[in-house]
């Protein structure tokens, strides 16, 4: 009895040696890919914007030029199939014997650098955490004495690159509970411990900055009722940001030509962005301008339609870059959106009833409460907001106001644009 004891605790002991040594892998890759594909992107996004500024004429190009190249890749590199975003992550988590590809790592790489750089209006954030799954994925079959913890290791690839991303550990680690495993075991901890800590390392090793620098002074108890307000207006911008996706990809699915697709998202896009050149790329561009300056903002009329054009029509573009083939999410349009929804409320309150509001803070808060709004993650959301700054100062008026947009969201539409299938949709009608 005691020689099968100690076979089974030789056993453990062996498994759990190379789930530490996978997570470390793991946790090592996911960082590295992702501040490539994030230093990749801003300086290309921000050198192809800046020629587009110069030239009008290739914001009519620049979409049409990427949304070909990543069609071209994926049928003559990548077996002929669309990247599915976090879904793929579900569809492998919930089947036992699937699994993510290994060139689902340079597919949403590369289909992600492009689509971004070239005007799309998206962002990296869901092409790093698929490529990072992947790599968890791809770490387990390589042994089979982690084949029973698959969803772990998919979850330290997550973490780890969501970590990267924004500087934050504990967002890396929610995002993992709370989106794709949504349970905790001594393994889940085990191994995205480890991940998120060699994650945070690189990035401390790297001189990695927030993306949004910024300092945030103060906030006041007295702006309370409009950080519920701002959680509000953020809840129902989140649910017409899911419904417009899934609704264009729908009407999208009647094109059965690929081309027939590009060109119609393509020449609709370069509109938009002819139109509202801050709609290019993720955005963050504009918001970078506009954080700096949100203190000194003047209601005008113009701005107020600029401001107001720019949340109705974010949503459109990122659909139709979505629908048109291009790689992505709603990460990146929720901080955008987030951002200008806070902005617009807080000149808003200024001008109009003389609130003294801090335009910056909302600005920042509105962030974090469109994300939470947009996918059902208010955990995930707050710390990802105050790893955009590097700052907590914010920390309880981000919780408030996440904790509301997600009840809002929730409450008008229960599904997210990764939640939602046809089957739920129409069990939750009956119902």
């Amino acid at each position: 009895m005691s020689n099968i004891t100690q076979v089974k605790k030789h056993f453990v002991y062996i498994k759990y040696q190379k789930l530490i040594i996978a997570a470390l892998i793991i946790g090592f890759l996911s960082a590295f890919l992702a501040i490539s594909l994030k230093r990749g992107t801003e300086h290309y996004e921000e050198l192809l914007f800046n020629q587009a500024s110069k030239n009008s004429i290739l914001l009519f190009m620049f979409p049409l030029i990427g949304l070909t190249i990543i069609a071209m890749l994926r049928y003559y590199l990548f077996n002929k199939k669309t990247n599915k975003g976090i879904k793929e992550i579900f569809e492998t988590t919930e089947k036992r014997k699937n699994s993510l590809p290994i060139y689902k790592i340079p597919s949403h790489f590369i289909n992600g650098l492009f689509t971004v750089i070239f005007g799309g209006s998206t962002g990296i954030e869901v092409s790093t955490v698929v490529a990072s799954a992947t790599i968890g994925s791809i770490t387990q079959k390589k042994e089979n004495l982690l084949n029973r913890h698959k969803v772990e290791l998919i979850c330290a690839g997550v973490a780890s690159g969501i970590t990267a991303l924004f500087f934050s550990p504990v967002a890396g680690f929610l995002f993992a509970y709370e989106v794709i495993s949504k349970k905790i075991s001594k393994t889940f901890m085990l191994v995205t411990t480890i991940s998120v800590s060699i994650s945070i390392i690189i990035c401390l090793l790297l001189d990695e900055k927030p993306l949004f620098q910024v300092t945030i002074k103060e906030w006041h108890w007295r702006a309370f009722p409009y950080f519920i307000l701002l959680g509000v207006i953020s809840g129902m911008n989140g649910v017409y940001l899911t419904k417009t996706v899934l609704f264009i990809k729908e009407r999208f699915l009647s094109f059965k030509k690929s081309s027939t697709k590009i060109i119609i998202s393509a020449t609709l896009i370069s509109l938009g962005l002819f139109i509202l050149p801050q709609l290019y790329g993720d955005g963050y561009h504009a918001i970078k301008e506009n954080l700096a300056h949100s203190n000194h903002f003047v209601l005008t009329i113009p701005i107020f339609i600029t401001i107001l054009s720019i949340i109705i029509f974010k949503p459109i573009i990122t659909s139709l870059t979505l629908a048109g083939g291009g790689d992505g999410g709603v990460f990146a349009p929720s901080i955008f959106i987030g951002g200008f929804v806070g902005l617009l409320l807080a000149v808003v309150l200024n001008t109009f009833l003389e609130t003294n509001v801090i335009p910056l803070n909302f600005m920042i808060i509105g962030m974090g409460a469109m994300l939470s709004a947009s996918i059902h993650a208010p955990l995930t959301a707050i710390f990802i907001t105050c790893g955009l700054i590097h700052d907590y100062s914010l920390l309880f008026p981000i919780i408030v106001t996440c904790m509301v947009a997600k009840y809002v969201s929730k409450t008008i539409y229960p599904f997210t644009v990764y939640s939602f299938s046809k089957n739920k949709a129409c069990l939750q009608q009956r119902n």
